[in-house]
């Protein structure tokens, strides 16, 4: 009798890699976390690490990115111009796909986070969720009818506008494309050039109304253009206690009562529309493991 299949996934950060070997039921049987440094070096670390282990039927990856998703794309499973040094046009795809044997799905980390969020956590039996991270960056996932949302490329929802009152706050932002859009004024990032603290060390309450109002306005346009049955929101810029809070009062505000549906016009209900991820610091690992489990499938 042949062994019930295992599926490799990586959480492929900015800083380090999470990869996991999970069985068919998604229970994570493994764990190595590899610092991300070059691309050959970082990749290589993983491929050992699956090597130590007996055959899987799949790999998954949620990676940072921007990624090139369009099959077909003779730069499909490429992370493309990202600010990362060193990382602009890496291949990701291939060279697990050749060293492991296996087939190799990809999505973007948030996309991922999603999907593991819907599959398994806040967002279970939910037929439309959004994802958002607030962290070094920002960056939405959305999933779709149980599909990750994908299109011309891939949300890039951290680069929408928001209002910015530059006599409130006149920072000009952290951008290196667009200066003041949502990832240049509310992600740690700007933070921390606009305070001179990182957020984990800001105890100013100004600051953090400020984050609250940002992060608001960024809830309210995902609101708006995707209808999302539910908005989930981590990263460690989140973890601050009270930010949640203050963002569903003013996000409530900033509805307005419209449209007449109890999340926007509820304020009970808005806890229950906007929350944290139930996986915690597990969403994005438990979403690659999926992507192997679709791939296989």
């Amino acid at each position: 009798m042949s062994a019930p299949p295992l599926y490799g996934g990586i959480e492929a950060g900015g800083t380090k890699w999470v990869c996991a070997i999970a069985d068919a039921d998604g229970k994570v049987l493994a764990t190595r976390v590899i610092p991300t440094t070059t691309p050959e070096t970082t990749i290589t670390a993983a491929v050992r690490f699956f090597r130590d282990h007996r055959t899987l039927a799949a790999v998954g990856v949620g990676s940072f990115g921007p990624v090139d998703l369009r099959t077909g794309s003779p730069t499909y499973g490429h992370i493309t111009a990202t600010p990362k040094p060193g990382w602009s046009g890496t291949d990701v795809v291939s060279p697990l796909r050749a060293a492991l044997r296996v087939p190799v799905g990809l999505d973007t980390d948030v996309n991922a986070a999603a999907l593991g969020e819907w599959r398994r956590g806040a967002g279970r039996g939910l037929g439309t969720v959004a994802y958002m991270t607030v962290g070094t960056g920002i960056g939405v996932g959305a999933v779709v009818n149980g599909r990750p949302l994908h299109g011309l490329l891939h949300p890039e929802f951290g680069h929408v506008r928001i209002p910015h009152d530059r006599t409130r706050d006149p920072f000009a932002g952290s951008c290196p494309f667009h200066g003041d859009c949502l990832e240049g004024l509310a992600s740690g990032e700007a933070m921390r050039r606009r305070w001179g603290q990182r957020a984990e060390d800001l105890d100013d309450p100004a600051a953090w109304e400020l984050e609250a109002e940002y992060v608001a306005h960024a809830v309210m346009n995902l609101t708006y253009a995707l209808s999302p049955e539910r908005i989930i929101v981590g990263g460690g810029v989140t973890r601050r206690a009270g930010l949640m809070g203050r963002t569903r009062a003013r996000a409530f505000d900033l509805a307005a009562g419209y449209p007449e549906i109890s999340a926007l016009t509820d304020r009970a209900a808005m806890d229950e529309y906007v929350v944290s991820p139930s996986l915690g610091d597990h969403a994005g690992i438990t979403g690659a493991v999926e992507l192997a489990m679709r791939c296989f499938a």
